[in-house]
């Protein structure tokens, strides 16, 4: 079944391949340049940056940070170093100490380096790794979306010229057949009320063009626009050819998106599970002051340094890392339900899709024979008007009825290119 209706679909299609015009638009080419012209498509770029420096703030938080501090403190009360030796049996001891000074003046260079940090900066550099490509794969699945109404316009388009086309032969047949009315109404043969069936069929037949042509002037700068490029009414559009099998599975740009998502959670399980670990520094402190450092018995300005190293551990959090992994994995168990349903709903899109296409195949497969039946009735229905058997008005509904399924048959096969089309939208493949 499958290779008959691809036979049938290649014999359909591929003779709008046979004779191009010189400039064709091909649905590919529209689906790229509609890509590249989408408002969201610098905002990869601007992720990026936005990725960079934030990592490279991170990154930096291995590098030591230094503050520059300074700070007067005045003491109300401080230690009367006279009163505490005055005990001593030493005449005149007592009276040769001073006083500690109220006044403390100090001005340090503060140095902090991490040592150890439990993995909280390769953690944290993970998580904003993950939330770049979550940020890209969002911004194209928005693109992606861009696609269905391409197709909207590209087929309507193709639609639209060949029904003008069919129209303008029509109309072209008809004002033939005016002229050889009008010799014959001027013989005396018809009657003048034929003119003008004649004539309000033509009437109504140059509306039809004429809205045709507005529609498709109206479409054209649409897709001119969602393009970026301008297309012209000359420029010829090409029928995607049928000849590859329909896609089973799918590789929708969201599905990534999902995956996207579960990395970006574990990146933050990384983030908590560094947080229950120990963190080491080391310190320094190059100061200049009165008293210098701890020194409160030297009464002058000096410089001094302190240097050290601290452990930081927090041993009991109160379950918050817990309920915070709990959350974490509740999230992740949302995302796949989320993933789940988005793919039941593709593939019943998939199937109901199918089916259309199925259904315009096998209208197509017998649209030839009722056009020639349609055409046998019309040439019986003229004979008949010729004779003076039926009116006007009665051939004209023969002749409008072989036109309609001339149209339905060229839209039947149009809108099987475009559900095709739709089908390698949904699966997210690419169209050729």
């Amino acid at each position: 079944m499958k290779k008959r209706i691809l036979i049938i679909s290649y014999l359909l299609f591929s003779t709008s391949a046979i004779l191009l015009p010189q400039q064709v638009v091909t649905l590919k080419d529209c689906y790229e340049k509609a890509i590249v012209n989408h408002s969201m498509a610098s905002d990869t770029k601007v992720y990026e940056d936005i990725w960079q420096n934030k990592d490279m703030n991170l990154e930096s938080g291995w590098l030591p940070t230094i503050d520059l501090n300074a700070n007067i403190v005045y003491n109300s009360e401080v230690i009367d170093m006279g009163s505490a030796f005055a005990s001593i049996p030493i005449p005149g001891f007592a009276d040769n100490i001073k006083s500690l000074p109220h006044e403390q003046y100090k001005i340090t260079m503060d140095i902090n380096q991490i040592i150890y940090d439990g993995g909280s900066i390769k953690s944290a550099r993970q998580l904003e790794q993950a939330t770049l490509e979550v940020n890209k794969q969002q911004t194209e699945t928005e693109i992606y979306k861009t696609k269905s109404q391409v197709n909207n316009c590209y087929f309507n388009l193709l639609l639209l010229k060949r029904n003008g086309e069919l129209m303008q032969n029509y109309l072209e047949e008809i004002t033939k057949r005016m002229q050889a009315l009008t010799s014959a109404v001027n013989n005396g043969v018809r009657l003048k009320s034929d003119i003008d069936v004649f004539l309000s069929e033509r009437i109504r037949i140059e509306q039809q063009i004429n809205e045709n042509k507005i529609k498709r002037a109206s479409l054209l700068s649409i897709l001119s626009d969602l393009t970026g490029s301008v297309i012209s009414s000359d420029e010829g559009f090409l029928i995607p050819l049928a000849i590859s099998e329909l896609p089973d599975d799918i590789t929708r740009p969201e599905l990534k998106v999902f995956d996207l998502d579960k990395v970006q959670l574990g990146a933050g399980e990384g983030i908590l599970k560094s947080k229950r670990l120990p963190k080491a520094l080391g310190f320094a402190t190059l100061g200049y002051g009165n008293p210098p450092g701890n020194n409160f018995f030297n009464d002058s300005f000096k410089p001094y340094y302190i240097i050290g190293a601290g452990l930081k551990w927090n041993i009991y959090d109160w379950n918050k890392v817990k309920n915070e992994k709990q959350v974490i994995s509740l999230q992740k168990e949302l995302v796949d339900s989320r993933e789940k349903d988005f793919t039941v709903s593709l593939q019943r899109q998939l199937e109901a899709k199918k089916a259309e296409i199925e259904t315009w195949m096998s209208m197509i497969g017998r649209d030839p024979e009722l056009i020639a039946l349609r055409q046998r009735i019309t040439a019986s229905a003229e004979s008949q008007y010729e004779n003076g058997s039926i009116t006007a008005t009665e051939y004209f509904s023969e002749l409008n009825a072989e036109k309609q399924a001339l149209i339905n048959y060229e839209m039947h096969k149009i809108s099987l290119a475009m559900a095709r089309a739709e089908y390698f939208n949904i699966s997210g493949k690419e169209i050729e």
